[in-house]
């Protein structure tokens, strides 16, 4: 009979610590926990493409809270996309950043409405009209001539 309750307890702890990493997992966004897409800028004026990113999509609450606080760099054509459920003023701060990036406030057509550049150190909130937002490595756009007007290009499925 000890055999039996040796495995209920092994079982036991191992629910237990397994348990304790889903509720991580909840409460908080791991690198592992996003789906990626392909976002495009093109020039509002020449339609040209300007730039191409490799976004993770934040497309819940938990996921647009945390946001890039858990990162400690961004590739050079690598962001994130965050995906509201519609449009309407938006803002957003550096909780937890670690480096620098761009903050692009995009309406729900896709025209770039504002482009923050944003410190670490800056104990401010960033404001756009936006449905979505995206953000870049700090000077992404000035580096690629991207500006309010330009479009980005969302796949059907994020939109």
């Amino acid at each position: 009979m000890a055999r039996p309750r040796t495995w209920i307890l092994a079982l036991l702890a191992v629910t237990v610590i397994v348990g304790g990493g889903a509720l991580a997992v909840t409460s908080g966004v791991f690198a592992g926990d996003y789906e990626w897409t392909t976002v495009t800028v093109v020039d509002d004026d020449t339609d040209a493409e300007l730039a191409t990113v490799d976004a993770r999509i934040a497309d819940t609450f938990d996921k647009r809270y945390t946001g890039l606080s858990n990162t400690s760099s961004l590739g050079p054509n690598e962001g994130m996309l965050f995906i509201h459920n519609s449009e309407g003023r938006r803002g957003y701060v550096m909780r937890d950043m670690a480096f620098p990036i761009d903050i692009v406030f995009i309406d729900a057509d896709g025209e770039i409405t504002t482009i923050h550049h944003a410190e670490p150190d800056d104990n401010q909130t960033f404001r756009g009209t936006a449905k979505y937002v995206l953000e870049v490595p700090y000077n992404y756009t000035t580096d690629n001539d991207i500006a309010v007007g330009d479009r980005i290009e969302i796949p059907a499925e994020y939109r």
